[in-house]
């Protein structure tokens, strides 16, 4: 099973635990139907569509309402520390969550008690979280932007707001970023560092990049950043290393953008729509 697991900005929505559908008003789960606009609405729609074309199961996603107040956050914490080792997963990402070190602790001792551990993966929240935990060994790939990255490279800031000013100097070297992160143990073996050139890390090495395509009117669409999160996790689930996965998500959104030909007012559901034509393109090309 692919758990996807993320807060959303609904007011008072319930934990909400089911198979992601794709309908034409957006994803539905638990007998609730949440629009796609980026967050992880469009992670799991786009690692649904994912599993949809390598005819996996449907991803089951794990959602609760968050507007600043941490209780989403929180029920989501409780229920994976909880039954986690009853859910038969596979691959677990963990997204937008508000973090909270004590209860994420909780989950990884969890995981601890498990025979079969299951592949982690952190993005945005989590990636937070797990940084500020001194926790990071326990996942198997972040999703950083560079903004994020300079966060994961600073050795002494426990919050993204707390980042040291001199690291961000640092974005235009983000080799230096990469190297200072792996050397203080805040990233896991494999990296997708995102940004107009990709850079696809492992042990802290960086063993690829992307830059072409270059669709530049990507860049202001919100949500692109989701689409690989997602994708890398169903190309997981279907028997790609990550390394792989990687190689392929960050391809294949490029390529969705070319396909989609985006304007600053497209909208990441728009955008959305083309993955599974560039996934096929790409493994075409990819031989």
């Amino acid at each position: 099973m692919l758990l996807l697991a993320g807060s959303v900005p609904v007011k008072d929505l319930p934990l909400l635990i089911g198979p992601v559908e794709i309908t034409s008003h957006g994803i539905k789960m638990d007998g609730h139907v949440l629009e796609v606009n980026r967050g992880n609405e469009a992670m799991m729609t786009a690692a649904a569509l994912i599993c949809q074309e390598y005819k996996l199961d449907k991803p089951v996603g794990m959602v609760a309402g968050d507007t600043g107040n941490r209780a989403g956050s929180e029920a989501i914490y409780k229920y994976l520390a909880e039954n986690l080792p009853n859910m038969n997963a596979d691959v677990v990402t963990l997204h937008y969550v508000m973090p909270d070190i004590n209860l994420n602790k909780k989950v990884l001792a969890t995981i601890d008690t498990m025979d079969k551990k299951p592949v982690m993966i952190a993005d945005a929240g989590t990636m937070y979280v797990a940084k500020a935990g001194g926790d990071a060994h326990y996942y198997d790939v972040f999703t950083p932007d560079l903004g994020e990255m300079a966060f994961l490279a600073d050795d002494k800031a426990d919050h993204p707001a707390f980042t040291r000013g001199y690291i961000f100097d640092l974005e235009d070297d983000v080799p230096a970023l990469i190297q200072k992160a792996h050397e203080a143990n805040n990233v896991p073996a494999t990296m997708f560092v995102k940004g107009a050139t990709d850079y696809i890390c492992l042990n802290g090495e960086i063993v690829e990049t992307i830059s072409e395509p270059c669709v530049e009117t990507m860049e202001p669409i919100g949500g692109t950043g989701d689409l690989i999160t997602g994708m890398i996790s169903a190309l997981i689930y279907a028997g790609k290393s990550p390394l792989d996965a990687c190689r392929i998500a960050g391809r294949v959104n490029r390529q969705a953008g070319v396909l989609s030909q985006p304007t600053p007012a497209t909208q990441i559901e728009e955008i959305l729509q083309f993955l599974p034509q560039a996934l096929h393109e790409v493994l075409e090309q990819l031989g």
